[in-house]
C-alpha cells in the first residue's frame, strides 16, 4: 500500500473536560481555532463535539453554528461531521443533523450500528456504567438519514457484532455512498478514562485487527482504526493499519494515557510521522472526499 494517501481523521474533543486534558477545545472560539491548526498539520476531516452534548434540536444547532460557520466560510472544502446528543427518541437524536444540513454543507455524519456495556471501575475494580443502545429501527433511522441527506456514513465499531450489521447492510445493497468503517479499540483506561481495567470492544493487538480484516475480506469499504483511553502510537495497529491500507483516527477525543497531556495537533504530528515511515502521504481534504466516493455538496437548503 505504499504510495496510497492516508486519511487523518482528528475527533478534536468529545465530551472530554478541560480537567482531563486542558488542550480539549469546548468553546466556539477554541474549536475554530482547533479545527484550523488540525487542518493545517494534515488532518482530513475534523469530527467535532459542540459545547454541550444535552443540547437537542435547534439549541444544539445553534451551539455548533457558533463555530463552523467560520469553519467553513474560511475553509469550504473542509470535511467535517457531528456527533449525536443525548436524547431518547430517533426524532430527537436526529433533528440537530437535519438542521445542520440544512444549515451548512455536511458531506457525513455518524452512524452507531449496535449497543454495547460502556464503564469504568467502581472502588472494588468492578465495572459500572450503562448500555449505549442503538436499535435496529435506531440504525435504520440513521442510515436512512445518509441516504436522504447524501451524506457518506462514519461508521464507529464499538464491538465485531456492530461490523456484522454494517456488512448485513452491504450486502443488501442499501449501504449509502461514501461510508466509512472506523474500528474503535478499547484501550486500558476505557471510554470514560476515569480508571484502568475496565474497557470495551477488542484491545489494539494485530491479531484483533486482523480479525476485523477477515471480516471486511471481499468488501472494498474503506476503514480506519482509533484506540480509546489509550494511545494509539504506542499500541501495534497503527503501523499495521497502514501496512494493510488502513487509514487513522486520533484526537483527544479518545488519547488517554494518564500522565501526558498533548494537543490535538501533536498527536497529528505523530501520526503524519508514521505515515512518512510507512511510505504512505497524508490526504487533502479534497483526496479524502475522493477516497471514499462521497456524494457531492449539496447546496444547503438555508442559502438555496
Amino acid at each position: 500500500m505504499s504510495g496510497d494517501a492516508v486519511i487523518i481523521e482528528a475527533a478534536i474533543n468529545g465530551v472530554g473536560t478541560k480537567k482531563r486534558n486542558p488542550n480539549i477545545p469546548k468553546q466556539p472560539d477554541e474549536i475554530v481555532a482547533e479545527s484550523f491548526a488540525c487542518l493545517d498539520a494534515g488532518a482530513a476531516i475534523i469530527h467535532a463535539h459542540n459545547s454541550n452534548i444535552r443540547l437537542v434540536g435547534q439549541e444544539a444547532v445553534d451551539d455548533y453554528l457558533a463555530a463552523w460557520h467560520r469553519i467553513l466560510a474560511d475553509r469550504p472544502d473542509t470535511l467535517w461531521y457531528a456527533t449525536g446528543v443525548a436524547a431518547a427518541s430517533l426524532p430527537d437524536r436526529i433533528r440537530h443533523l437535519e438542521l445542520l444540513a440544512d444549515a451548512l454543507p455536511m458531506r457525513m455524519c455518524y452512524v452507531d450500528p449496535g449497543s454495547t456495556n460502556l464503564g469504568f471501575p467502581d472502588e472494588d475494580g468492578i465495572p459500572k456504567g450503562a448500555v449505549y443502545q442503538n436499535t435496529y429501527d435506531d440504525i435504520r433511522g440513521f442510515f436512512g438519514l445518509c441516504a436522504e441527506r447524501q451524506m457518506g456514513p462514519a461508521i464507529a465499531i464499538y464491538e465485531p457484532g456492530w461490523l456484522q450489521t454494517t456488512l448485513a447492510y452491504h450486502r443488501a445493497g442499501k449501504l449509502p455512498r461514501g461510508a466509512m468503517v472506523k474500528f474503535y479499540f478499547g484501550g486500558e483506561w476505557g471510554m470514560y478514562a476515569r480508571g484502568t481495567g475496565v474497557t470495551f470492544g477488542l484491545p489494539p493487538t494485530a491479531n484483533a485487527l486482523l480479525a476485523y480484516l477477515d471480516m471486511l475480506d471481499g468488501t472494498d469499504l474503506p476503514w480506519s482504526l482509533s484506540v480509546w483511553g489509550g494511545d494509539l502510537m504506542a499500541t501495534p495497529v497503527g503501523r499495521l493499519a497502514l501496512e494493510k491500507g488502513g487509514h487513522l483516527h486520533v484526537g483527544l477525543e479518545e488519547f488517554y494515557s494518564g500522565d501526558r497531556h498533548p494537543t490535538n495537533v501533536e498527536l497529528i504530528d505523530e501520526a503524519t510521522a508514521l505515515c512518512a515511515e510507512v511510505g504512505r502521504p497524508v490526504a487533502t481534504c479534497a483526496e479524502a472526499a475522493d477516497i471514499l466516493d462521497l456524494p457531492p455538496v449539496l447546496v444547503p437548503s438555508s442559502t438555496a
